[in-house]
Parts: C-alpha cells; sequence; structure tokens
C-alpha cells in the first residue's frame, strides 16, 4: 500500500466574483474521508477560491508529506505545474506581458511545494462517477461561500459536508434529433415525493445517517431521509 496521502481541494464563488470559499478533504490510509476545512473569503473570484484551497491544504500537510492532490480545477493545477517556470523566468509577466494574476497566492504554494511530494489529480467536477473526496470539498466550499463561516474537524463539526446528488452525464445529441424535451438526456432515478438515490453515505439533519442507494430528499439546505421531511398541515391550500 502506498504511503501517499490522498486529499482534495475546492474552491467556490457564488458569482464571478462574490461570496466566496475553500475547502480541503484528507483521507485515512482506506481512502475514507477523515479532516477537512473550509474558510470564508468575503467577496473574491472562483480562482482565488481554487488557488486558496490548494495553499491552505498544503499548509496543513507537515514538510516531506507524500500527497495525491485531487482537484477539478485546471487553471489552479496548470498555474502551478505549467505556467508558473515560464512566469518566474519572464519576471512574473504572462506571454503576453501582462502581470500574473493573483501571483501572491501562486507564490506561497511554489514555496510550499518545494517542502512536499505532490502529485496532482485532475477529477471532473458534478459528476455521477465522480471523486468523493472532490464531491466533500466543493460542497464545503460551496457551504462556506453561503455562510462565510469557517468550518471543519479541528473546529469540532460533527459531520461531513454532505455532497448533493451528482449529474448524470448526458450524450450528445445526434445530428438531426428533437432538441425537444431533453431528447436523449439520462434522467436522475426518483422515488416517491421527489426523492433520490443517494450516490454517496452521508448523514441526515436528524442526526441518523443513511447509505449509498438510499431514497433521500432535500430537507431545507441538505439532504436526508424522506420521512424526516415536515409534514404538510392538513390546512394548507392544496
Amino acid at each position: 500500500m502506498s504511503d501517499r496521502i490522498i486529499a482534495a481541494c475546492d474552491g467556490a464563488a457564488k458569482g464571478n466574483p462574490g461570496p466566496a470559499a475553500w475547502a480541503w478533504v484528507i483521507a485515512d490510509p482506506q481512502g475514507r474521508p477523515e479532516r477537512w476545512e473550509a474558510g470564508p473569503l468575503g467577496r473574491a473570484t472562483n480562482n482565488v477560491g481554487e488557488l486558496t484551497a490548494l495553499q491552505r491544504l498544503l499548509e496543513s500537510l507537515d514538510p516531506g508529506t507524500a500527497v495525491e492532490v485531487r482537484m477539478d480545477s485546471q487553471y489552479a493545477m496548470k498555474a502551478v505545474t505549467q505556467w508558473l517556470p515560464a512566469w518566474k523566468r519572464n519576471g512574473w509577466k504572462t506571454a503576453a506581458g501582462k502581470p500574473v494574476a493573483n501571483r501572491d497566492l501562486v507564490e506561497r504554494i511554489d514555496a510550499l511545494l518545494a517542502e512536499r511530494d505532490v502529485e496532482f489529480r485532475y477529477v471532473p467536477a458534478h459528476r455521477e462517477d465522480g471523486d468523493l473526496l472532490n464531491a466533500i470539498a466543493d460542497q464545503a466550499a460551496s457551504d462556506a461561500a453561503v455562510s462565510q463561516e469557517a468550518a471543519g474537524t479541528a473546529l469540532g463539526s460533527a459531520s461531513l459536508p454532505v455532497p448533493a446528488p451528482a449529474r448524470a452525464s448526458a450524450p450528445r445529441t445526434k445530428p438531426g434529433a428533437a432538441a425537444g424535451a431533453g431528447a436523449g438526456a439520462k434522467k436522475p432515478v426518483r422515488g416517491r415525493g421527489g426523492s433520490i438515490k443517494a450516490k454517496f453515505p452521508g448523514s441526515c439533519p436528524c442526526g441518523r445517517s443513511y447509505a449509498a442507494g438510499d431514497q433521500i430528499t432535500k430537507l431545507g439546505t441538505r439532504w436526508g431521509h424522506p420521512g424526516c421531511a415536515a409534514p404538510v398541515p392538513s390546512d394548507a391550500p392544496a
């Protein structure tokens, strides 16, 4: 078994720029989510959120640590693995001669990478067959962008963020196919009362957990057991 730690990080911005945040999650040796952290950034861009997430993840790891970092941001990955050497040679100017955006974050990440053995792995976001750690980091960043509050295991957060059910990737419509009614799209499996099958295990607001494959429904801003939804009053309008 590899000694390399598996981790994921992600950023979010509700608007670009807009209320933003960062998040990371680290797995145990068996690949199960173990600890996570998320924090607000006020008003910022999505790229700032992505780079900050990587910076905070690397800062949480001791120098010398071997880690695989999973990300869905090609910008952040390419910035620190492909474009960085040329930017430094060009005096922190892009190929077009413009100042490099977010230079302070990139420089800090560059210094952190020099002290750690990091392998990057790109994982597509919001996919039915996507990476669980990335999905958790994505949800944690999104929640923190909305709340603008820090959260995580070190702050006593009792449970992991529960990723929203992932989208199934829809096949491209063939030439000449009807454009209406979502031709060819794969529909999510839904049960009674708007419930769907959970892609990942999680916890309901009631405190009990649910397993992958169980029926869940939206309960406010989270997902949980359909039976935990508030009943409709008998005198409510139809």
